[in-house]
């Protein structure tokens, strides 16, 4: 009798935990850690320094296309490790999406917080500004930068945290008026407490959850942004390596060696996947409405 009954415990068990972790988000946040420990471990990871030239050894194709174990994903046209790169990619892609995700959040809660609490004309110039913001395509404005000022890994990630911070102003200053609407917020600051206090610790916490949603969706748009930049040729310069400078690179040897190009790609894609898939989640999590 308690064997038979606890076979639907089990059942149920099983059913609750599969809701709770779909199995394909399990798999985006397994690929995600380990974009991360790849990103954090670069330099004890790759077997060879990612810019280490050996033309004897140009070329040469990855395990299981003929290729030995010591390159185990190839060689580039200069005789590079194709792994080594790889990993550096990866670590240079993730710091630029990660800054400038950051940048974005930060400026753009900070500016929707400075409109809901002024209103009048300064919120009417912020707003303007997000509406200009939101009307002129990113890459065309950063091509212009780029060029203008030259190129740097700095101005790199500042230019990548001006990208998509109007979502988090239009964000935080609808909440924030939503919340100043409630009454919790009016309450704390009459009982004395400073602006800072009221918007950090007591608006900032109960509009994180959104906040946090909108950064997973920025952070693959800005991977993409790189990448496409990178591609160009206007984003990260060498000798440094990124996801999106190994594709351009690897476009002119598309039909002679496909490797040094599908495996960036191949990242590019499953991260920018994976961190949907979170965001996605984290949503239906998060967000009381959709429970």
């Amino acid at each position: 009798m308690t064997a038979i009954s606890s076979v639907p415990l089990q059942r149920s068990r099983r059913s609750r935990f599969l809701e709770a972790w779909p199995p394909l988000t399990l798999v985006a946040l397994a690929w995600v850690a380990l974009m991360l420990v790849v990103a954090l471990g670069a330099d004890f990871l790759s077997p060879f320094h990612f810019s280490a030239l050996d033309l004897r050894a140009r070329l040469q194709p990855p395990v299981g296309f003929g290729g030995t174990w010591k390159h185990a994903l190839g060689t580039d046209e200069l005789g590079r490790d194709v792994l080594s790169r790889l990993i550096v990619s990866i670590r240079i892609s993730v710091l630029i999406a990660f800054f400038g995700t950051l940048i974005a959040a930060t400026l753009g809660t900070t500016l929707g917080f400075v409109a809901a609490h002024f209103r009048g004309r300064v919120e009417w110039l912020i707003l303007m500004m997000i509406d200009f913001q939101a009307s002129v395509p990113f890459l065309i404005v950063a091509l212009a930068v780029l060029a203008f000022f030259g190129n740097s890994l700095v101005l790199f990630v500042a230019l990548m945290g001006l990208n998509s911070w109007e979502r988090y102003a239009r964000i935080a200053r609808g909440l924030t008026i939503s919340a100043n609407e409630q009454g919790y917020a009016g309450a704390i600051r009459q009982l004395g407490a400073s602006s800072w206090r009221v918007y950090g610790i007591h608006v900032l916490p109960n509009i994180a959850s959104t906040l946090i949603v909108s950064m997973t969706i920025t952070f693959p748009e800005t991977i993409l942004l790189e990448s496409g930049l990178s591609f160009l040729g206007l984003g990260v310069q060498p000798p440094l390596s990124s996801l999106g400078n190994m594709v351009g690179y690897g476009r002119e040897y598309l039909t002679r060696a496909s490797w040094i190009l599908l495996f960036p790609s191949a990242v590019i894609i499953l991260t920018t996947l994976s961190i949907s898939i979170i965001g996605d989640w984290l949503r239906d999590r998060l967000d009381p409405t959709l429970r």
